[in-house]
């Protein structure tokens, strides 16, 4: 399809196309804005933030750039698409750097699992790891890729707006064993605790716990060994630029600074929105990137909802939280790779104080990034850049951040040092944190919870807030919150999904 050119220079004739408004830049967000462009919208994407992104901002500091959150691509086809709907090549603005290994698991006792798209050399990782696991290893990789073509290749960007989607796929959750749970399903296949910790800690990569999160995702491990894992040359933020360059060549725009305060509805239909500053922009219809709570609680407050009430909110599961802390140091640390994972002591024990307790543990698991391994340029000549990540409650729990935010961060310098970046505190020169709090004031994530509505069976598919949303006429979801769920890859699908749900601009009045 090919894109719609802004009127020529020196033309002043109104644009009459339909009128879009996408409700936050996130990744989703973005995508959908230039998929309703290629399809004859006219794009309106309003951001309340000072830059765009969402959870895919960047933060520059003291010369360092910092991607403040996802790290990780792994389905570049679906940028590709993106690319092509607005007529020009992902290759010709992007550089993806393909990742390998994709990570190293550190252990706890000092053994190191590294992580790759070669079946040999995983094979090697198993046998050094656990030699008696081999065969379940192999069992357990076969039945991601099947789940994977189920899960990901035919559900994940078609939309469940009714029962009967749902009981089309029940036989296919039924011989996939997708009732049991990522970590149970593992657990049939392969009995050493570390191994069983690597191939089951996918779903805390999208904000589920792998004791509860349906078997289905075990697909995220297939995933990345059939695409591999890639990292974008001057890091995500720049297919964020790239994303908004293309929305602007479609004649589209997008406004930073601009904070939605409610969707206006007239007649149970989504007809625009009203800002905070009290501006109302009219639309034909209504996109929503906002966490899905938000949309319906807050967005939609004092509208009656038939299903995403207040009450059900308040009993729906929510992702943990997030504590990151982004760093900068004066040397670089040559042995550290692009991605690390430092496991602590305990595994099940500590997703129960994280997701069951909401309390904060003294230890930690950790995801260290370290992209100026792979891009120099995101640090000043002879530095390096970092962030990590330690999962932690969301604000369900009673966590007290104003508090506890030093001394956590502090806990997990020391942490770094003994175990992967020696001499840390003498050489770091720049130091940002984000916590739950940060989350929710930013991103307006009900609960600070870093990934929206957890990906827990009850939580998924038709249970999850519909792409077209069960309230309103006009109004849809695209983003972390709705079907298919978090995840570059989850929320780049369900923008493709408004391409069955939305209609095209030339058909709106039909």
């Amino acid at each position: 399809m090919m894109p719609l050119a802004p009127p020529p220079l020196g033309q002043t004739q109104p644009d009459t196309r339909p009128h879009a408004v996408v409700i936050g830049s996130g990744l989703g967000g973005l995508a959908a804005a230039i998929r309703l462009g290629a399809r004859g919208y006219r794009v309106t994407v309003l951001e309340h933030l000072a830059t765009p992104g969402g959870r895919a901002r960047v933060f520059r500091q003291d010369g360092f750039i910092f991607d403040a959150g996802p790290t990780i691509i792994t389905a570049p086809f679906l940028l590709e698409d993106l690319w092509a709907l607005a007529g020009r090549r992902l290759a010709d603005d992007i550089t993806l750097h393909s990742i390998s290994p994709f990570y190293k698991i550190h252990f706890e006792d000092g053994a190191v699992f590294e992580c790759s798209a070669d079946p040999e050399a995983m094979r090697d990782e198993v046998r050094k790891l656990a030699p008696n696991e081999l065969p379940g290893y192999e069992k357990f990789v076969a039945l991601s890729e099947e789940i994977y073509k189920i899960g990901f290749e035919r559900l994940a960007h078609r939309p469940f707006g009714s029962w009967v989607d749902m009981l089309r796929i029940l036989p296919h959750l039924a011989r996939l064993k997708g009732y049991r749970s990522v970590l149970g399903l593992v657990g049939r296949h392969v009995r050493d605790p570390r191994l069983r910790t690597a191939l089951s800690f996918h779903p805390l990569l999208v904000g589920g716990d792998p004791r509860h999160t349906s078997a289905i995702y075990c697909l995220i491990l297939h995933l990345e060994r059939k695409f591999g894992v890639h990292f974008p040359e001057g890091g995500t933020g720049a297919l964020v630029r790239g994303m908004v360059s293309l929305i602007e060549g479609q004649g589209n725009a997008l406004r930073t600074g601009a904070r939605v305060e409610k969707i206006l509805v007239e007649d149970n239909t989504a007809r625009g929105v009203q800002l905070a500053s009290g501006e109302r922009i009219a639309a034909d219809i209504v996109v929503s990137n906002a966490c899905a709570a938000t949309t319906y609680s807050q967005l939609l407050a004092g509208q009656k909802r038939r299903r995403w009430h207040d009450a059900k909110l308040a009993r729906a599961k929510f992702s943990m939280g997030l504590f990151v802390w982004y760093f900068g140091t004066s040397r670089r640390f040559e042995n550290v790779p692009h991605h690390s994972m430092l496991l602590g002591p305990r595994y099940e024990a500590l997703l129960e104080d994280i997701f069951g307790q909401k309390i904060l543990a003294a230890d930690f698991s950790l995801y260290l990034h370290r992209p100026t391994a792979s891009d120099p340029s995101l640090a000043p000549p002879g530095c390096d850049a970092f962030y990590v990540l330690s999962p932690v409650p969301n604000l369900q729990g009673a966590v007290d951040w104003a508090q506890a935010a030093e001394p956590y961060r502090a806990a997990i310098q020391a942490r770094l040092a003994e175990r992967i970046l020696p001499g840390l505190g003498e050489v770091i020169i720049t130091s940002k944190i984000l916590t739950p709090e940060d989350f929710q004031a930013d991103y307006l994530s009900t609960h600070g919870a870093g990934f929206g509505l957890a990906p827990r069976l009850l939580q998924s598919a038709w249970f999850r807030p519909h792409n077209r949303s069960e309230e309103l006429r006009n109004l849809f979801l695209v983003g972390a919150g709705t079907h298919p769920g978090a995840g570059v890859p989850g929320v780049l699908s369900s923008a493709r999904i408004l391409d069955e749900v939305v209609p095209d601009a030339a058909q709106l009045y039909r």
